[in-house]
C-alpha cells in the first residue's frame, strides 16, 4: 500500500521538502524568525520546529493554495528587504491565518511552491478509498513510536485511545491475533490495515445489505434497483441509476461482469458524495438565474474588512479574500478621509487598524469572480468629504474598468431590477445618488443630499453615538463623480411600506439594523416589498464582539442582503453556509415562488394560509457515527457523543430533538433512535445536524455539524459528512442516518 504513489516520492521538489529547509516565518515587519520546516513521510504533514517551543506542525490537507511573491499584506510590507522570488504564502482552508515564508534562495522558494502545489493537487484528486488508506497510514505512523514499521499490542492499545475507541481488552486482543497472520506478536502495515478493517466493519450497513441481497454475498442488478426504489425513494430513475452505481463504485471486476454489486461496492457507494444526504444535482448551479435581483437571497458580509471584533480588531484585505472565497456576493467598505488625500477603510471612532480604499478595490478586482461569475455588490458606507469621494470614484473607475457597472443595461427606465445572469462578471456600487435614473442629469440638480437621505446608510438606531452626530443637521455634500457610478443600488431612507408601494423605484434600496428589521418583519407588507426592492440587514451596533444575529428570521420575510460577520464561526454562519451550499455555491439562491409574486399574501406567522400549503413529515433515524473527532486532546479522554437535529424556518417549524448519549465511544457509536418533525414551509426550512460530547456537569462540547436546506435532502440511507466549527470538512467523520419524507396528513 503506497498512498503517496511515485509522484511524490520521486519528485525533486518534494525531495527538497522532505529533506527540510530553514525558512523565515514572517508575522509583521518587525517579527521575522527562522524555523526549520520539512515534509513528513506521510507526504501530507508539514512539520516545523521553533528554537523555543521545541516543535509544532501543520497538516497539509488543510492547505488550500500557495501564493507566489509578495501576495500578502505582511510580505508587501517587507518587499524592500526581501525580493519577491524568495517569498511565498501558504493559505489554509477555513479561518486559520496564512503562513508567510521567506526562503534563502529562489530555487528553494520554487521547490516549496511547486512541491506544495503538487501535494495540494494530490490531496484534491484522491478518491474515497485512497483518502481512507491515507488516514490509516497516518494513524499507523502516529502510533509506531519507535519507528520500526511494526506495532505491538501495547502500541495498538494506545492507538485505540488516540482514535477515540474504548474497547474491552479481550476483544482488542482477539482482533489483534486474527490480524497477526505472521504470528510475530506485532502488526506490519498490511496486517494493521486488516486489523483496521475488522475494527471498522460496518455491521449496520451489512444488515441493510442482507435485507436486499438474495444470497447474502452480492446485490444483483434487480436487487440493487429494488433497494434504490424502496429504501432510497428514487422511484423510476432507479433502473437507470443502478448500473451507473455498479460502474462507479464496484471494485471487483468479476461482480461488474455479472452486473452485480458486492458488499465493498455497496459500502463505497453509501460513503460517497452520491450516498450523502445532499442531492447531487442541487450542489450544481441548477436554478433559473434570469429573474430580477430582488428574487434571490444573496450571500452578504458585514464590515467585511474586519478579521476579529469591532473595537480593536485587525482590518485586512485578507478578510475580503476569505469572504469572497466563501461565495459572498455583497461586501462592505467603511470609508473615511485619510491624512494624505487617500481614503482609508476602518470601523470609525474605534481602534481597529486602517487599510487603503484603493487596495481593497484592487483585491476585489482580483478575487471577485474566482468562485462565482454572478455580480458582486459593493456596499459603500461613505464618511468622506467631497474631495476624497472623488478620489474614490477615480480608483473605482481606473482599477475596476469595465467590471464596474456604470450605465443601465438598456435605455428604458427599469420597472424591475436586472437579473444575476444579465449582470454576470459585474461589480455594482451601492451608495447614495444625486437624483435618479429618470433624470438626464442636468446642472440644476443639487450636489447635496438632504439629511433625511443622509441617514439612509446609518439607520442604525443602536450604534454607539459617533463623535460628530450633530453634523447630520446640515446638508451633506456628495461628489458628482461618485454619485454617477451608482446605477441599480441607490441607498435611500425608508419611509414605510405604504410610501414605498406608491413612490419607490425598483433601484432604490434601504438598510435596516437587525432590531428595526425584526419590528418590520411583524408586518405582512415586508414580504411583498421584498419582491420588488432590495433590503440590506446588518447586525446591531452593540455587537462589538462581531457576534451574529439569526439570519433565518430575515430570510423568512424575503430580505435578500442579510449581512453577517463572516469572520465569526458559529450557528449563524452555519445557517448561511447551509443555505448557500446549493446552486453551485454561487452566492445567489432563488427565493420560493410565493416570495417572488408581487401580490403575495404569504406570512411566515401563518404558513397554513398560503396557496399550495403542503406540510411534510420528516423522520430521521439516527443509526450510527463514524470516527468522530476528539474534543479533548488528552491521551486518555474519549467522548460521549449525542446527535441533535435542529430545524430553522418559519416560527412553527423552529424545533430541535436529540438522541441519548453513548458512553465512551467516538469511533463507531450506534444510536438507532428516531427523531420526528413536521415542516410547514419546507421551501424555507434549514436542517442542522450537530454532534456534541455530552457533559453532565457543564455545557456539552461541540464536535461537528452539517447544515443544509430541507429541499436538498435525499431520502433513504445516507451519510452526513461532518464539518468543523469553521465549516471545513473533518474526514472521515460522519453520521449514518435513514431519512423518510412523506406528506403530513
Amino acid at each position: 500500500m503506497d498512498p503517496e504513489g511515485s509522484l511524490t516520492q520521486d519528485d525533486p521538489h518534494v525531495k527538497v521538502m522532505m529533506t527540510g529547509s530553514t525558512l523565515r516565518k514572517v508575522k509583521s515587519r518587525m517579527w521575522k524568525r527562522q524555523r526549520h520546516f520539512r515534509l513528513l513521510e506521510d507526504g501530507l504533514t508539514i512539520w516545523y520546529k521553533s528554537r523555543w517551543a521545541g516543535k509544532g506542525h501543520s497538516t497539509f490537507t488543510e492547505v488550500e493554495a500557495v501564493r507566489e511573491g509578495h501576495q500578502s499584506e505582511v510580505l508587501l510590507s517587507i518587499a524592500q528587504e526581501f525580493p519577491a522570488e524568495l517569498c511565498f504564502t501558504l493559505v489554509f482552508h477555513g479561518r486559520q491565518g496564512n503562513l508567510d515564508l521567506v526562503a534563502d534562495s529562489p530555487e528553494e522558494a520554487q521547490a516549496w511552491i511547486q512541491g506544495v502545489r503538487k501535494l495540494i493537487h494530490k490531496a484534491q484528486t484522491m478518491d474515497e478509498k485512497e483518502r481512507l488508506d491515507q488516514w490509516v497510514l497516518d494513524w499507523f505512523q502516529k502510533a509506531d513510536k519507535n519507528k520500526d514499521g511494526k506495532m505491538n499490542f501495547k502500541e495498538v492499545r494506545k492507538l485505540l485511545k488516540m482514535m477515540n475507541v474504548e474497547m474491552n481488552e479481550d476483544h482488542a486482543l482477539h482482533l489483534f491475533t486474527m490480524a497477526d497472520m505472521s504470528e510475530s506478536g506485532s502488526l506490519e502495515i498490511e496486517e494493521f490495515v486488516q486489523f483496521y478493517k475488522m475494527l471498522t466493519q460496518r455491521d449496520e450497513i451489512w444488515k441493510v445489505f442482507q435485507d436486499y441481497s438474495g444470497d447474502g454475498e452480492k446485490l444483483m442488478l434487480e436487487e440493487l434497483e429494488n433497494f434504490l426504489t424502496i429504501a432510497q425513494q428514487e422511484g423510476e430513475q432507479s433502473a437507470q441509476h443502478a448500473p451507473e452505481l455498479i460502474e462507479r463504485y464496484e471494485p471487483s471486476e468479476t461482480a461488474k461482469k455479472q452486473g452485480a454489486m458486492s458488499f465493498d461496492g455497496f459500502q463505497m457507494y453509501l460513503c460517497s458524495q452520491e450516498g450523502s444526504i445532499f442531492k447531487p444535482q442541487h450542489r450544481e448551479l441548477h436554478q433559473d438565474m434570469s429573474q430580477p435581483l430582488s428574487h434571490y437571497f444573496i450571500s452578504s458580509s458585514h464590515n467585511t474588512y474586519l478579521m476579529e471584533d469591532q473595537l480593536r480588531g485587525h482590518s485586512s484585505l485578507e478578510a475580503y479574500i476569505q469572504a469572497l472565497k466563501r461565495g459572498c456576493r455583497c461586501v462592505e467598505v467603511d470609508c473615511w478621509d485619510g491624512n494624505d488625500g487617500e481614503p482609508i477603510v476602518y470601523h470609525g471612532h474605534t481602534l481597529t487598524s486602517k487599510i487603503l480604499f484603493r487596495d481593497i478595490i484592487s483585491t476585489l478586482k482580483e478575487y471577485a469572480f474566482k468562485v462565482s461569475d454572478f455580480p458582486v455588490i459593493l456596499s459603500l458606507e461613505n464618511h468622506c468629504g467631497v474631495e476624497q469621494q472623488t478620489v474614490m470614484a477615480q480608483h473605482l473607475s481606473q482599477i475596476l474598468g469595465d467590471t464596474l457597472l456604470t450605465t443601465q443595461l438598456d435605455e428604458q427606465v427599469p420597472q424591475e431590477l436586472p437579473s444575476p445572469q444579465e449582470l454576470k462578471g459585474k461589480i455594482l456600487l451601492k451608495a447614495k445618488k444625486i437624483g435618479g435614473l429618470e433624470e438626464c442629469l442636468d446642472d440644476t440638480l443639487t450636489d447635496e443630499v438632504s439629511d433625511e437621505e443622509e441617514i439612509a446608510n446609518n439607520d442604525d438606531d443602536e450604534d454607539p453615538p459617533a463623535e460628530n452626530h450633530n453634523a447630520k443637521t446640515s446638508k451633506s455634500k456628495l461628489s458628482r463623480e461618485l454619485s454617477d457610478l451608482v446605477v441599480y443600488c441607490k441607498s435611500v431612507h425608508f419611509h414605510g411600506f405604504e410610501h414605498a408601494r406608491l413612490h419607490a423605484k425598483c433601484y432604490e434600496m434601504s438598510s435596516f439594523s437587525e432590531s428595526k428589521a425584526k419590528r418590520l418583519a411583524k408586518e405582512a407588507d415586508f414580504v411583498q416589498y421584498n419582491t420588488r426592492q432590495l433590503s440590506r440587514i446588518y447586525p446591531s451596533g452593540l455587537r462589538t464582539d462581531s457576534s451574529n444575529y439569526n439570519p433565518q428570521e430575515m430570510w423568512n420575510v424575503g430580505c435578500q442582503i442579510v449581512a453577517l460577520n463572516f469572520q465569526t464561526a458559529g450557528l449563524e454562519m452555519d445557517l448561511n453556509d447551509g443555505l448557500f451550499r446549493q446552486n453551485g455555491c454561487c452566492g445567489y439562491v432563488l427565493k420560493p415562488d410565493f416570495m417572488r409574486d408581487g401580490n403575495t399574501q404569504f406570512s411566515p406567522e401563518k404558513p397554513e394560509e398560503r396557496q399550495g400549503y403542503k406540510p411534510l413529515r420528516l423522520s430521521i433515524q439516527v443509526i450510527s457515527g463514524q470516527q468522530l473527532p476528539k474534543v479533548n486532546q488528552k491521551e486518555g479522554s474519549i467522548v460521549d457523543p449525542l446527535v441533535r437535529v435542529e430545524i430553522y424556518g418559519v416560527p412553527q417549524d423552529q424545533n430541535k430533538e436529540e438522541t441519548s448519549h453513548i458512553n465512551n465511544n467516538g469511533f463507531n457509536p450506534v444510536w438507532n433512535e428516531s427523531l420526528n418533525f413536521v415542516i410547514h414551509t419546507p421551501e424555507l426550512a434549514l436542517v442542522r445536524f450537530v454532534v456534541e460530547d455530552y457533559d453532565k456537569a457543564s455545557r456539552n462540547d461541540f464536535m461537528g455539524q452539517f447544515t443544509l436546506p430541507f429541499t436538498c435532502i435525499q431520502a433513504g440511507y445516507r451519510h452526513i459528512h461532518l464539518l468543523s466549527k469553521d465549516g471545513t470538512p473533518i474526514p472521515p467523520s460522519s453520521l449514518f442516518v435513514n431519512i423518510s419524507i412523506s406528506e403530513f396528513t
